[in-house]
Parts: structure tokens; C-alpha cells; sequence
């Protein structure tokens, strides 16, 4: 049953209490105490209790909105909302605005931060990468040891180094005259033989052709040297392209005479 004020209360702003009854919603909170405990009389006592705990509607304002006192701070903010924000200088203290003067050097703190990151970043990268190559042991067993007493005046081997075929000619005087009694003019990958040999009766030459990876077969060609059956490349004594599609001379790979007779090759 809704309780009845003086002056007929405009029915429109009509709250209720939490047993039940309304009561009008007064632009004054003290206003509204009075006639509440007017209109109840002294029979309900206890009258500021049951207005302190009136469940507002969701139209009430903050100005007649009941307040609870005496709480901690986070019970009071929990139990008390209000939509004004404020800054609790007691809990949270503010920091005054850093000095201008000391902005380059912040400015050079934060940049070389960013260096040391960028570095160790990279070291770390390097170290990935390093990581994925062959070890020394890996590539001393790449290295091949060819026994030279076995192989006769004019003949060609082939071994197999990284995958590779590899020649080796031993060469006769003959030969050596022919390789070196060329003009260097008329190459197309001009090359003295002398660069080509470090000693002139071995001639080591990786066995791929230089046009499109064919293997050459030896003591073949115009020049009596290799010839490519693939595309029809000729190279003479010391590897050098002399006719066909080869663009480049016969590689030569790294090498050295350990002993007299004991060739190793990489």
C-alpha cells in the first residue's frame, strides 16, 4: 500500500521501501526523512535504519541516493557508487613531470637498449645460422687422398670428390707443348695453363661441363682433350673451352701435393 504525504506527491516519482511500502522521491533527502517518519509515526522505530536501506529504483539520483558511513575505504567505494571520479593522492601518489633538460638522455638510454636488443638478436641469428654448417671434422673428411704412382703417362682418372667426378690427367711433354702453345686471344675464357697446373704433368679438373652440367668424356675433341656429348662443347689439354656451347673453362678445385705420389683434393 503506497503511504500518503501531504500535498498529494505526484504519483510518477514514487519509490518503495524495502517492506513493501512507497514513498514519494523529494528533491530534499531531510525533507523526505521527515514525512517518512510522519507518516509512520513512532510505531516503526528505527525509521533512519529502513531509510538507509531503501532499495532506490533505478530513476533516483545521486543528490537523494542513501549514503552508508563508517565503512573502509573499498567497502565504502563498493556500497557508496558514485559516477564522480577522484584521485586519492593518499594511495596512488602522483608524479611530477621529469625534467626537460634530462630528455636527450632518456632519449639516449631508450636507444641504446634498443641497440644491445638488435645485437643480441643478431648474435643469436648468426649462431642459428652457424649452427647449420659443416663442422671442421665434416669437411676434413671431405678432403680426398688419390695415390699418383699408379696412374701411367697420358692416362685420366676419375675419382668422386663431394659428389662430383674429378679428372685427373697425368700428361706427357707432348701434351704440356700443346696446352701452352696456345693464343690466349682466340679463348673465350682466356687462361694461361700455368694457372691451371700447379704442376705441369697433373692437370686437375672437376668433371662437369660448364654449359649445363654434363659430364665430359676425357681423350676426346678436336683439341684431344674432353669432349661434352650432351651439347658438343671441346676443351683442350688444360680444360679450357675451345668450341661449343661452354661458356667457361673446366673448374678447378683446390688441391695439393702432400708427398710426391699423394695428391689431396679439397
Amino acid at each position: 500500500m503506497l503511504a500518503r504525504f501531504r500535498g498529494a506527491p505526484d504519483t510518477t516519482h514514487v519509490g518503495l521501501l524495502s517492506s513493501g511500502k512507497g514513498f514519494a522521491i523529494q528533491p530534499d533527502a531531510t525533507q523526505a526523512r521527515g514525512e517518512l517518519e510522519h507518516s509512520h509515526g513512532k510505531a516503526h522505530t528505527g525509521a533512519s535504519s529502513i531509510f538507509n536501506n531503501v532499495a532506490f529504483r533505478g530513476f533516483a539520483t545521486a543528490d537523494i541516493a542513501p549514503t552508508v558511513t563508517g565503512l573502509p575505504p573499498t567497502v565504502h567505494a563498493l556500497k557508496n557508487p558514485s559516477p564522480v571520479i577522484q584521485y586519492d593522492q593518499h594511495s596512488h601518489e602522483k608524479f611530477a613531470h621529469g625534467d626537460p633538460s634530462k630528455r636527450a638522455f632518456t632519449y639516449f638510454v631508450l636507444t641504446s637498449g634498443r641497440f644491445i636488443y638488435a645485437s643480441a638478436i643478431r648474435l643469436a641469428v648468426l649462431k642459428f645460422i652457424l649452427s647449420m654448417t659443416a663442422s671442421k671434422d665434416v669437411l676434413a673428411m671431405a678432403s680426398l687422398e688419390v695415390d699418383l704412382a699408379k696412374i701411367q703417362m697420358g692416362q685420366t682418372v676419375t675419382v668422386k670428390w663431394r659428389g662430383k667426378p674429378v679428372f685427373i690427367r697425368r700428361r706427357s711433354e707432348e701434351d704440356i707443348a700443346h696446352a701452352n702453345d696456345v693464343n690466349l686471344s682466340e679463348l673465350r675464357d682466356p687462361e694461361p695453363d700455368s694457372d691451371r697446373a700447379k704442376n705441369p704433368e697433373w692437370l686437375v679438373l672437376v668433371g662437369v661441363c660448364t654449359h649445363l652440367g654434363c659430364v665430359p668424356l676425357a681423350n676426346a675433341g678436336d683439341w684431344g682433350g674432353w669432349f661434352c656429348p650432351c651439347h658438343g662443347s671441346h676443351y683442350d689439354m688444360s680444360g679450357r673451352a675451345r668450341k661449343g656451347p661452354a661458356p667457361y673453362n673446366l673448374e678447378v678445385p683446390e688441391y695439393r701435393f702432400a708427398e710426391e705420389n699423394l695428391l689431396i683434393v679439397g
